[in-house]
């Protein structure tokens, strides 16, 4: 189907011992044996055009040659065009020699209803067409008009991200943002139907269509427990065990964090053993990856940062790499994903790599601890 295999230890081994050199120590982290890079690649932001496309081309490219070896897509990112992009640089740079699949984390998302490749003229006709008609979903198991996580529309959803990436398996595959189905659906139907969508993914990870499964979020595991769409990640790992006993796969999550949004180092939400602890630490503590979404806050923590972020977080030239530096250094968190599309920018976010992630003392020069 595309292109065989999946990241592995010796091959993202291989990948970071190209850069012993290049990069500063701290900047390739070890998770489940694999070495992934601090700062990954993004693909949300963009146009659906064909300009676009090519950017994100060469963007992955250029990420891959400067020492990232983590992708980051959804079926959803610019209607299918950002996952289908990150799928042709892959293919072209194996078939050139510049890069092998097992030395590559590829991570994508599946839960919101795409279009395909551009906003259609009838979006109604065009879900019943693509997903009713064909008994892919019903009518009912959308949720707020955008959501769904049955085990048909995910097994659905992952062949299709499998087809636009051009890969036989996904290393990451994410539930994308199952709090949304708490703004209709009670929680004591809610977590029946995580628990239906775990099962899905461990039987995907038997069948090798992905390797390990997570929850990618955006209020989720930021907010407080009393919260209507607070996760907890310690019930969400009860989960993935009922279904995939204490060998499951659910291994990662996602969710924001950035000068702006630090809840997942700062506020205390989670309960791991009947402590109250941060997102950081329960998942350190459960063995779950965390990676960081909006790194600089889609630009937003670009530019215009206080003197005081330069002064504690030194030797950097801009205020998007010490934006990145934060995220990168924040204890616990494996990958800060930045989205690039504009070479310039994958050159300067990139640099990051050669300095050193900074000590927890300099973090909370900038940062309160909140609860």
């Amino acid at each position: 189907m595309g292109l065989p295999g999946h990241a592995t230890p010796e091959g993202t081994d291989r990948y970071r011992r190209r850069f012993t050199a290049r990069v500063a120590d701290g900047h390739f982290r070890r998770f489940q044996d694999l070495w992934l890079s601090s700062v990954g690649l993004g693909t949300y932001l963009g146009d659906e055009d064909a300009r676009t496309d090519e950017q994100y081309r060469g963007a992955v490219t250029r990420a891959f040659e400067l020492g990232c070896n983590v992708l980051d897509s959804a079926i959803n990112y610019r209607h299918q065009r950002s996952e289908r992009a990150v799928g042709e640089a892959l293919a072209l740079m194996v078939r050139a020699g510049r890069a092998a699949r097992d030395e590559i984390v590829v991570a994508t998302k599946g839960g919101f209803v795409p279009f395909d490749g551009g906003y259609p003229p009838d979006p109604r006709a065009y879900f019943q067409e693509t997903f009713v008609h064909p008994g892919i979903m019903r009518p009912e198991d959308l949720v707020a008009g955008c959501h769904c996580m049955t085990p048909a529309y995910l097994r659905h959803q992952l062949e299709r991200s499998r087809q636009n990436l051009g890969l036989d398996c996904v290393d990451i595959y994410y539930l994308h943002n199952p709090e949304t189905q708490l703004q209709e659906v009670p929680r004591d139907r809610f977590l029946p139907r995580l628990r239906e969508a775990f099962a899905t993914l461990e039987g995907a990870v038997a069948q090798g269509r992905i390797r390990m499964y997570g929850t990618a979020t955006w209020n989720g595991y930021r907010q407080p427990p009393s919260a209507r769409d607070y996760l907890s990640l310690s019930e969400l790992a009860a989960l993935a065990r009922e279904v995939g006993g204490p060998d499951h796969h659910f291994r990662v999550i996602q969710l924001p964090h950035n000068l702006g949004m630090p809840e997942a180092l700062t506020r205390a939400n989670q309960q791991v053993d009947g402590e109250w602890v941060s997102t950081l630490e329960a998942s350190s503590r459960l063995g779950i990856l965390t990676m960081a979404s909006a790194s600089i806050l889609q630009g937003q923590m670009a530019r215009g940062l206080p003197p005081l972020v330069g002064e504690a977080l030194p030797g950097l030239t801009t205020d998007a790499q010490r934006a990145i530096q934060f995220v990168r250094s924040t204890p616990g968190l494996g990958v800060a994903l930045v989205g690039m599309k504009q070479i310039a920018h994958v050159e300067e976010n990139l640099a990051t790599a050669g300095v050193p992630p900074a000590p927890l003392e300099d973090l909370r020069r900038v940062v309160r601890r909140d609860g």
